[in-house]
């Protein structure tokens, strides 16, 4: 065997491994829980272990026919080179269809490994036992198409000696970005397989209670700070690669992405209440289905090369079996959710629109709505095409318009939610927690006219954040006046330092959306150039050539002190140019620079045209993204004064008790 079939054979190897292991321990863990055969359900961790040494021989080796150059697989004739540096050759992988694939089956199968290890003292738990029936029924389906219809592992047809393919998309390969958003991002979509997996296994059993929501809290909680990291390094990539001076488009990809964060967010939120007083249980569930079923959808959205995007992948032959799944998801979830419905009844009720349980239901109507806006919009165009066969475009002003009034309620809920108590609130109650809120609210308004902003939106937007961030202040105030600087772990707590992330963030979009200024500027050698308070100096166009790309830049001296350097980047291999923009970044705002693209300088010459944006506030965007990160990290871990629900299914049932026995009294 030569070492270039020896890749693609172990690879193979690898991918059949996982889908064998993971459809026999499906069926083998199943018909242990019907059949109450408790030595051979023991035995289910061992086929999850399995498939993540299925899934990591694939990867290696896809890994190794990436830096070998290994011409003999289709995959490497069309995202390798040998001039792709080293760190891009290793982010080839997840560059195009087959690739992704191959890692969202590396991180689906770790998932999985995770829950048999994190569980493996329970496995006799028939609730245990059939979460890890559904993922690995989740995890074969996605190990047939990665072996199957979209094998990374496919061979290519002969080439010549001294071959060298194109490499990875230029656009892939030119930011250090590119080797962490999408593994981020899949963390976040694939994570949320585990608690749709408890949420299928509880109607399964039964056992619909609070106690699978105990086992899932972490599990969600990170997949949705992974996904919304994700997002938020999309954006940034987009903003230090695309060259237009944005970070979020409502492209097609991008509000693949936004959509399960939208149900995941509200879950986040809704599952509280279902901790607390046992209510919202369809909610809570239905959420979860609707976060899992968008990731499936967004994966076909992405992958089916229906649309047109810098984000999509090419077209392959598996938007047919994504489409199938995720209907079966969708039919089966729905109907299990029928079949249990009376047990699903909550125990309680709502006493009052003004309390916490009100402001949660009023978060998932919106999350709800604001999803079903992103949804419609991105699939609106697909449906005219394949019903009238004419192509429309639903653009940005649509998603601006329809989500302006959801941002503006949603920043007005977290202000408001934080304050509320249990049950019911009095008037005076709700006077006094919001008096500080509130002049937090005026105060950023004041501050927001006082630097020049206009605009009923950004002002609403200001208003409201600092009100929403003056509630989220006030409880870590309070919480760190009681307990000193350990009051800010836990759940709540944790979560109105994400609270202030996501003000920050939306603070900053805001901003830059609203208050952008732009120019084309043309410039000289040797003569200064002057614009909206800043000043402009080309001090020469030089260029730069290797094997792999040509660039011509252009020095230019910002403000009299750094010289910042925009470039245009040809990639030879593909024959691809792409614009490089260079960026100051400052804590109020950023300078932008790009070259104008239509009038390409001449390297050595005396001219270039610049295109500069200077955008307010956009750092914080990243600060927030930080903030949030560590808010996470906060609420993952227990505070002092956590309640535990009395739910009586929280103990775990053996299965040798009847499967649902006493669950949902």
């Amino acid at each position: 065997m030569t070492a270039v079939s020896l890749n693609a054979a172990i690879g193979n190897a690898g991918l059949l491994l996982m889908l064998a292991s993971t459809t026999f321990g499906a069926f083998a863990t199943a018909f242990s829980i019907r059949a109450r055969a408790t030595r051979t359900l023991r035995q289910a961790p061992r086929y999850a272990w399995l498939a993540l040494g299925g899934a990591v021989l694939a990867t290696v080796m896809m890994q190794r026919a990436l830096i070998t150059r290994d011409f003999s697989l289709a995959y490497v004739q069309q995202v390798g080179s040998t001039t792709t540096p080293p760190l891009y050759n290793v982010a080839a992988m997840w560059s195009a269809l087959e690739g992704s694939l191959l890692l969202w089956v590396l991180v689906l199968a770790g998932f999985t490994a995770a829950v048999a290890w994190r569980f493996r003292t329970r496995t006799d738990d028939v609730l245990v036992g059939w979460a890890l029936v559904v993922m690995f029924v989740v995890s074969a389906f996605f190990a047939f198409i990665t072996f199957g219809p979209a094998s990374p592992f496919a061979a290519g047809p002969p080439v010549p000696v001294g071959f060298d393919g194109p490499g990875p998309n230029p656009l892939l390969q030119n930011h250090i970005l590119v080797m962490f958003h999408p593994p981020i991002l899949y963390l976040g979509f694939v994570g949320f397989t585990v608690p749709f997996a408890f949420a299928i296994a509880a109607l399964i059993t039964g056992r619909v209670g609070e106690g699978w929501l105990l086992e899932t809290r972490r599990w969600a909680l990170f997949s949705w700070a992974f996904l919304t990291i994700g997002i938020i390094l999309g954006g940034w990539w987009a903003y230090e690669v695309l060259g237009w001076g944005g970070v979020w488009g409502w492209d097609p990809v991008e509000n693949a992405s936004l959509l399960p964060w939208l149900t995941g967010t509200a879950y986040i939120h809704s599952v509280l209440v279902q901790e607390r007083r046992g209510m919202l249980r369809v909610w809570n569930i239905s959420l979860l289905v609707a976060t899992f079923a968008l990731t499936i959808l967004g994966t076909f959205i992405t992958r089916s090369g229906i649309i047109n995007s810098v984000h999509a992948f090419s077209a392959g032959d598996i938007e047919g079996y994504l489409l199938g799944f995720f209907a079966a998801v969708v039919i089966v979830s729905l109907a299990l959710i029928g079949w249990r419905g009376d047990r699903l009844r909550s125990p309680g009720a709502i006493d009052s629109p003004v309390s916490r349980e009100g402001a949660f239901l009023a978060n998932n109507v919106v999350f709800t709505a604001f999803a079903f806006v992103v949804l419609l919009g991105t699939l609106f165009p697909l449906l005219v095409e394949a019903l009238e066969d004419r192509q429309t475009v639903v653009g940005a002003p649509y998603f601006d318009t329809m989500s302006t009034p959801i941002g503006l309620t949603l920043l007005f809920l977290m202000g408001v939610a934080p304050v509320l108590p249990w049950r019911k609130a009095s008037a005076e109650l709700l006077r006094d927690r919001l008096f500080w809120p509130a002049w937090c609210g005026v105060g950023a308004l004041a501050v927001a006219v006082l630097v020049g902003a206009d605009g009923w939106a950004p002002l609403a937007a200001f208003g409201l954040a600092g009100f929403a961030g003056g509630a989220a202040m006030r409880q870590l105030v309070l919480a760190t006046r009681r307990q000193g600087w350990r009051g800010l772990v836990g759940r709540a707590n944790g979560g109105m330092v994400v609270h202030l992330g996501v003000i920050l963030i939306a603070v900053g979009l805001v901003a830059s959306n609203n208050y952008t200024q732009s120019a084309n500027i043309p410039l000289t050698v040797g003569t200064v150039q002057s614009w909206n308070g800043h000043t402009f100096e080309l001090e020469s166009v030089a260029l730069a050539e290797d094997d792999r790309a040509s660039v011509v830049s252009a020095q230019v001296r910002l403000d009299g002190g750094r010289v910042y350097e925009p470039a245009i980047t040809t990639y030879l291999q593909r024959g691809e140019t792409i614009g490089t923009p260079s960026v100051r970044t400052g804590l109020t705002r950023d300078v932008y620079l790009t070259l104008d693209g239509s009038v390409r300088p001449t390297p050595g010459g005396d001219t270039a045209t610049l295109r500069v944006f200077v955008k307010p506030m956009i750092v914080w965007l990243w600060i927030g993204s930080g903030l949030l990160a560590v808010g996470t990290l906060l609420a993952a871990f227990p505070g002092t004064n956590r309640r535990r629900p009395t739910d009586p299914t929280s103990a775990p049932v053996p299965i040798g008790e009847r499967m649902g026995e006493g669950a949902g009294r």
